[in-house]
């Protein structure tokens, strides 16, 4: 029997997909939760085999959730489910060793394909997606770049994005402005803006 758990903020599809899994005979849904920052703690609890996280969770992130589990809680293999089939997705997932990245407008069956084929220790990858991913490339953002643009996603000023990460003004300002240059965008909100459709934040 192959365990599970599900993370995902919306109950209702929470719900449904758990249903969904326990009506299979050789998966078991052990556990749910609807935050980030519960996934690596549930997932050793319950000794989950295979968690089920989605992206888009309050609390953390499900991609950064999921690198944890993936570090702390080594016998449970992530499989990201999400809506959200961006290239930089999959390729800060697969960077962050998950095993799975399946979308949610898949039927149930593959799901439950991808599940146990991840939890026999293969690797499972929209395959549609992956074409996207390989055509698209990495992202061109360094990790600094990337983090300047995440301060700057609300309007922050660079006084408040220097304080934050605590650098100084002027190096913000060239974080800033080679983020713009290589996504192609007129100001750092563009850029952040285009960034995050890309999935490199």
């Amino acid at each position: 029997m192959t365990r599970i758990i599900l993370a995902e903020d919306q109950v209702m599809m929470r719900e449904a997909l758990a249903a969904l899994l326990d009506q299979e005979p050789d998966l078991e849904v052990v556990g749910q939760c609807g935050r980030g920052d519960e996934v690596v703690d549930l997932a050793a609890a319950t000794r989950a085999d295979v968690a089920l996280v989605d992206i888009e969770l309050p609390g953390l992130d499900g991609l950064t959730a999921a690198a944890r589990v993936v570090v702390e809680v080594q016998a449970c293999a992530v499989v990201i489910v999400t809506t959200f089939a961006r290239p930089g997705y999959l390729h800060r997932a697969l960077d962050a060793g998950v095993r799975g990245f399946v979308v949610k407008d898949g039927p149930a069956e593959a799901l439950a394909d991808a599940i146990r084929r991840v939890a026999r220790g293969e690797r499972v990858v929209d395959p549609d997606l992956a074409v996207t991913a390989l055509s698209a490339g990495a992202s061109p953002l360094t990790g600094r770049e990337a983090d300047a643009l995440r301060a700057a996603e609300n309007g922050a000023t660079v006084a408040d994005i220097a304080s934050a990460l605590f650098l100084s003004e002027q190096t913000v300002r060239n974080y800033l402005s080679s983020a713009i240059g290589k996504t192609g965008t007129r100001n750092r909100i563009e850029a952040a803006d285009q960034a995050r459709r890309a999935g490199w934040l």
